[in-house]
């Protein structure tokens, strides 16, 4: 059996098969700023109360502080929503991206099933949990029943061999695989990453794979848990856990990329497939320069910006917003000195949360303008203005782009 069927058929207490339709029980559920939604959702069906008040996370992370009377009215319903209910896990405006904040606070463990109502709740995988996004009404019948049905999966193993050159990243690695299959060449399907690429990654790194999974369609996107994974759990949490793996003898589809001679990627407007060497349209002008995101905000990729800068002041011509993942991110930064380093080449520091990704707040594009970013989605309006330009590229390439004042190569720095 693959892993997606292993995980739905413990879920739903059978044996199951690709392409069977189940119902399966949820280990967590997960919600951010759209738990209004949820709520107006969750009451017109009349549930009386949530299945089980210790299985559901909320936060707020895409506009904090609230940037609008709307939101502020909309944060307050929950806040209130969260007091009835007895809420525990409740993260206000200071912890952080959701994606980043439920690993760090020990909500995240191998072999869990979990929901989010958000599309990069595939985040997840990279921990060995099956993790899916879905939609507020969706979640609302999960809140009522702790419930929810699926359609399992096939799966794509990815086997990343070799070793990654200097400068080029995990944000690479994914951006091109997404290049070569396309935005729908793993449409919900369960994607595995494996191979000895793999196996040397971070936790961090293996997080910007899962979490771009769904890029190129996937329903899930998961890499096994090793020694390093459960390094990174310590102290985290005390719950028992289960690891969960795909048999050798089950049946997949395979594909295969060598990155031992990969060049730095970059991801043209306006589709995240659309991915070609950044050497092959460096010097185009930039206006931002954006490093965050549930992608990229966490302290190896503020790391690696820093040491692309090394002091030097980005050009007077570029816009650098940085905005750490979370609060444990930006408070290890500013305590190895990372945040002051960026800061005294130029960049502006946000608080930790999503804003600018997705055009709310803190970095709004107007029209006609060029950003560089390292967040995972380069839609036209995106970011603001339908009339402006998003790159996607790794920390590296943002970094040495926003010294330049033009996309570059960092190779080149």
């Amino acid at each position: 059996m693959t892993f997606a069927q292993k995980i739905l058929s413990r879920a739903c207490g059978r044996p199951v098969d690709p392409g069977d339709i189940v119902n399966a029980r949820v280990n967590l559920a997960m919600s951010h700023e759209n738990t209004a939604l949820v709520i107006k959702a969750f009451r017109e069906m009349g549930a009386a109360k949530v299945w089980d008040p210790e299985k559901i996370v909320i936060l707020f992370d895409h506009r904090v502080p609230a940037n609008t009377l709307k939101t502020a009215e909309s944060h307050k319903i929950v806040r209130e929503f969260v007091r009835k209910e007895g809420i525990r896990h409740f993260y206000d405006v200071k912890e952080g991206i959701c994606h980043q904040v439920l690993p760090e606070k020990g909500h995240v463990l191998p072999g869990m099933l979990i929901v989010g109502t958000d599309s990069h709740t595939t985040t997840y995988g990279a921990f060995g949990a099956f993790a899916t996004g879905i939609g507020a009404t969706e979640m609302a019948a999960v809140w009522a029943t702790g419930e929810l049905w699926f359609r399992v999966p096939e799966t794509l193993r990815i086997r990343i061999t070799g070793q990654m050159p200097d400068r080029v990243s995990a944000k690479d690695v994914i951006l091109n695989i997404i290049g070569t299959l396309g935005a729908e060449g793993a449409n919900y399907m369960a994607v595995e990453f494996v191979g000895d690429c793999v196996d040397r990654m971070s936790i961090a790194s293996r997080m910007v794979l899962s979490n771009m999974s769904m890029e190129m369609g996937a329903k899930i996107g998961v890499v096994f848990p090793d020694k390093n994974t459960e390094e990174w759990l310590i102290g985290r949490s005390h719950q028992s856990f289960e690891i969960v793996r795909s048999d050798d003898s089950a049946d997949v589809q395979a594909e295969e990329f060598d990155v031992s001679d990969l060049p730095p990627q970059i991801a043209k407007p306006h589709s995240v497939d659309n991915v070609v060497p950044v050497e092959e349209i460096a010097g185009t002008p930039i206006d931002q320069a954006l490093l965050g995101s549930c992608t990229n905000g966490r302290l190896e990729d503020l790391i690696a910006a820093a040491k692309i800068l090394n002091g030097r002041k980005v050009s007077e011509s570029v816009r650098f917003i940085v905005v750490p993942a979370s609060r444990e991110v930006y408070l290890s930064a500013v305590k190895k000195g990372v945040l002051t380093s960026l800061v005294e080449s130029g960049a502006i520091v946000l608080n930790p949360g999503c804003g600018p990704c997705l055009g709310a707040h803190q970095g709004v594009l107007a029209a006609g303008e060029r950003c560089i970013s390292t967040t995972n989605r380069n839609f036209r309006g995106r970011m603001g203005s339908p009339d402006a330009e998003i790159y996607l590229a790794s920390p590296e390439t943002v970094a040495a782009s926003a010294l330049k004042g033009e996309i570059t190569d960092p190779r080149t720095v």
